[in-house]
């Protein structure tokens, strides 16, 4: 029998053959559950109730017997189990995907994703049920083939979780102090000497977006051309950090540091350039020494200047108003300076899988960090680097999603690494403005989240990752 802290009413999902299901409720506190088959006489019958999976989570109490949903045999097509895999991994898996259990709930949701507007995506999910891959759409507009599931993409602001790990390893090592004056290391700029690192991964410091500001009574402050035409007429300039970060400063500070929270890239090219004052290296190599090497991660990259992204790749479309017409470009190539450090890397699925689920299980930093990351904002649910989103069920999901044009990316996690959700969506020629296309995102990570985490149940709404390129 299996016994479950239930402090609250729940549901009840049954998905086995056969069997009888008891339920004993302890004064509203615990419930449990044991699974007994039809008749104990009968092979079939008992092997069906040994094989009954139960588990709680996001309200739900969920009994599924995987007897029940493993086929014998598998199309190509469909989605695929690594079958034996760990739910957590920290090295790459050189097996390819075998025959195992479907998962009609990840089905459903990548093709409504599509459906919403959506060119292509792809999906990865580690779970108590294993390893799933699969993809929905199309990989390039006007061609039939489906996005490659191994796919490199840009993962926008997902980046800003790899920045925030290496700076915390810095913290670690003593070479930077979490509450010290970021200004001790970057006396070029005369920052204001109440900023600290920890305002910076956390988005207090109240320094400019050098993306642009949207103010509380809806008036928009421009920073450098991020949308539209300009966007596209400037897509393979190359940015300065430091240009970036001197445009920032020449605006008004949103409020003083530590007051509030806004979510601001310019932190981030600043936490760049901090990494880079203290260890004398460029940023790349040291992403690469401390995170990339070291998990194994090959098909994750700090592009720089390049816009070039490394194949298999889906294309990633911008659809954009020019004098009142609509107009469709393919921005799969383009320069990511723009965005540096904030939200310029490369990645795949699984990498993002194994970089997640080693950051959650304690592999990359110490328990004291690591929990000062996860601390969140207490008017925001903002950590250092993390968005933290509590679940219906009592549960707490860790992530940090990016997006911009062409391309969207979701990395969630539970707190031991032991589920993760990592996928990219590449956007088409829907004719969405951008207020549209970021509420279909947030509907499409939103189905995603419901389907991995809460067993199809609606968890606590999740934050959004910022108003621009995020």
């Amino acid at each position: 029998m299996r016994r479950f802290d239930t402090p609250a009413p729940v549901a009840v999902v049954v998905d086995i053959p056969a069997g009888r299901i008891q339920f004993i409720a302890g004064d509203r506190v615990d419930t449990t559950v044991e699974v007994r088959p039809t008749d104990a006489a009968k092979s079939r019958d008992a092997k069906v109730a040994e094989q009954a999976e139960v588990a709680y989570g996001c309200g739900a109490l969920r009994i599924e017997s995987s007897a029940h949903i493993a086929p014998a045999v598998r199309s190509t097509d469909v989605h695929d189990r690594e079958e034996g895999a760990p739910a957590m991994s920290l090295t790459r898996t050189d097996q390819k995907a075998v025959a195992g259990p479907e998962r009609p709930e990840l089905q459903q949701a990548l093709q409504e994703i599509v459906d919403s507007g959506f060119a292509g995506v792809q999906l990865r999910v580690h779970d108590e049920r294993g390893a799933w891959v699969g993809s929905a759409g199309v990989r390039k507009l006007g061609a039939s083939a489906k996005p490659s599931t191994d796919g490199r993409f840009r993962i926008g602001s997902s980046t800003k979780t790899f920045t925030a790990t290496l700076v915390l390893q810095l913290v670690a090592e003593g070479k930077l102090g979490l509450d010290a004056p970021a200004a001790d290391h970057l006396p070029q700029f005369e920052l204001d000497r109440r900023i600290t690192v920890r305002m910076l991964l956390q988005h207090t410091s109240g320094v400019f977006n050098f993306t642009g500001e949207y103010y509380e009574d809806g008036t928009f402050a421009p920073g450098i051309p991020w949308q539209g035409p300009e966007f596209v007429a400037n897509q393979f300039h190359t940015y300065l950090p430091e240009e970036l970060v001197r445009l920032a400063l020449s605006k008004p500070a949103r409020f003083a540091p530590g007051t509030d929270w806004s979510y601001s890239n310019t932190n981030y090219v600043l936490a760049k350039l901090l990494v880079e004052a203290v260890t004398g290296r460029p940023y790349a190599e040291e992403m690469q020494r401390r995170i990339l090497g070291p998990l194994g991660l090959s098909g994750t990259s700090v592009p720089g200047t390049s816009p070039e992204i490394p194949a298999p790749h889906a294309h990633g479309y911008y659809t954009f108003q020019d004098a009142d017409q609509w107009k469709t470009v393919d921005l799969t190539r383009y320069n990511v300076s723009w965005i540096s450090a904030a939200g310029d890397m490369i990645s795949t699925t699984e990498d993002l899988h194994v970089f997640f689920s080693a950051l959650m299980a304690g592999k990359l930093l110490p328990a004291p960090l690591l929990a000062e990351m996860r601390t969140p904002h207490p008017e925001l649910g903002y950590g250092l680097g993390l968005f933290v989103q509590e679940t219906d069920g009592g549960g707490t999901v860790f992530h940090h999603n990016g997006g911009f044009f062409g391309w969207a990316a979701l990395m969630y996690g539970t707190a031991d690494g032991g589920t993760t959700l990592t996928a990219s969506l590449t956007t088409g020629d829907a004719q969405l403005d951008f207020a549209a296309t970021a509420a279909a995102f947030q509907k499409a990570q939103q189905r995603l989240v419901d389907a991995v985490f809460c067993g199809g149940r609606q968890p606590a709404p999740a934050r959004a990752d910022g108003h621009s390129a995020h």
